[in-house]
């Protein structure tokens, strides 16, 4: 694909600020501020009432990083430290959130529990029941700086299970596939040295990796593949600390759209050679964009005091959100209330967050039956 060179003028920060997106540092003062724990146990119940039964899904197959990981990830990382998972479980649970995360809500709209991460497959059959989730946190289509499965990695797990006999053809035809990518291959070309000029090539071939990936998982037979576009990245409160998580950074998002629009694109074809729209893109960008952008709810209160804040940083910029120090002495703080914010650390949404991103997808989670 030829990229003309005014479209690099847009690109030209795009790939600073991505230098983050995988390592452990924030760049921002903490707050001091102490946390509750709020009783989430109507939350379930009323996300089964937003809709009637899924006929013939039964299983999910989860694929991809951090916004997906429901425990994949090895134990030193942050993920299973506090504060992740206060809201739910009420402890660190692998998931990079203070409570659920997309894969949960998908799951939940489905009607089946969320699949169980792939390491824990061995724990019997009913293990099996409703899928598997095969998302480790800080990952891309390409090795990142993470040294844990890529996605081509994590579909050979996949298509070894399908070998061994854990799924039939009809558990295959009858499941949906979720593909989530969050941005950490450019974490991984800025850490890289990765140049301006060659950033337009690079997220070139990461989306067309992402097509290679997304059309296997469907050529071992799962009937529906969701692939995630780009959140917008030049809002994540890693990008806004230096407008004091006033203002997402324009550049960056108009390069994220690079990666959408290719992204888009690819899909279209695919499903023009597929008989039955196999593909569907989750926008997560204008997902995004609306709830940053409709912050009144129907009662006219604020959802979120301000979405680009995040609840839970490090005191400095040596220390992240779970941080502690050699003698166990926290240095991060955390907001009164996670259900007030968007953003749980500088990197992913809260739970709250999550499920306002879910609702503003309903329309598109029900292609998923079409």
């Amino acid at each position: 694909m030829e990229i003309q060179m005014k479209q690099l003028s847009f690109l030209h920060y795009f790939f600073f600020f991505f230098a983050l997106i995988i390592t452990g540092n924030q760049l921002v003062q903490g707050s001091s501020n102490h946390h509750h724990h709020h009783s989430h146990h109507h939350h379930h119940r009323n996300l089964q009432q937003h809709h009637g039964n899924r006929i013939g899904v039964s299983k999910l197959f989860v694929f991809g990083d951090s916004y997906a990981d429901t425990g994949n990830n090895r134990r030193s990382a942050g993920s299973w430290s506090m504060p992740y998972g206060i809201t739910f479980p009420g402890k660190p649970s692998g998931r990079y959130s203070d409570g659920r995360v997309f894969t949960d809500y998908l799951a939940s709209y489905l009607r089946i529990k969320s699949p169980i991460p792939y390491k824990w497959r061995k724990i019997g059959k009913e293990a099996l029941r409703y899928g598997m989730n095969f998302a480790y946190g800080g990952t891309g289509v390409f090795n990142t700086h993470v040294p844990e499965p890529n996605m081509t990695t994590q579909i050979d797990f996949f298509q070894t299970l399908i070998q061994e006999g854990a799924y039939t053809k009809h558990d295959l035809s009858s499941s949906i596939a979720l593909v989530s990518i969050a941005g950490n291959d450019y974490g991984t070309y800025t850490g890289n040295n990765g140049t301006d000029e060659g950033l337009p090539a690079f997220i070139t071939s990461v989306t067309n990796q992402l097509v290679l990936d997304v059309k296997r998982i469907y050529d071992l037979g799962v009937r529906k593949v969701a692939v995630t576009a780009l959140q917008p990245l030049g809002c994540l409160p890693r990008s806004t600390v230096v407008s004091s998580f006033q203002n997402c950074n324009g550049t960056q998002n108009t390069a994220v759209n690079f990666h959408n629009q290719l992204l888009q694109d690819a899909v279209v074809k695919l499903n023009n050679s597929t008989k039955d729209s196999a593909f569907v893109i989750l926008d997560l960008y204008n997902a995004f964009m609306s709830v940053f952008n409709s912050q009144k709810d129907k009662a006219g209160s604020l959802k979120f005091q301000n979405p680009l804040t995040p609840c839970c940083l490090g005191i400095n910029n040596q220390y992240s959100c779970g941080s502690v120090d050699e003698h166990g002495v926290k240095k991060y703080g955390i907001c009164n209330d996670p259900k007030s914010t968007f953003f749980w650390d500088t990197v992913h949404p809260t739970q709250q967050g999550w499920l306002a991103v879910y609702s503003a997808l309903r329309g598109s989670l029900d292609q998923l039956y079409h």
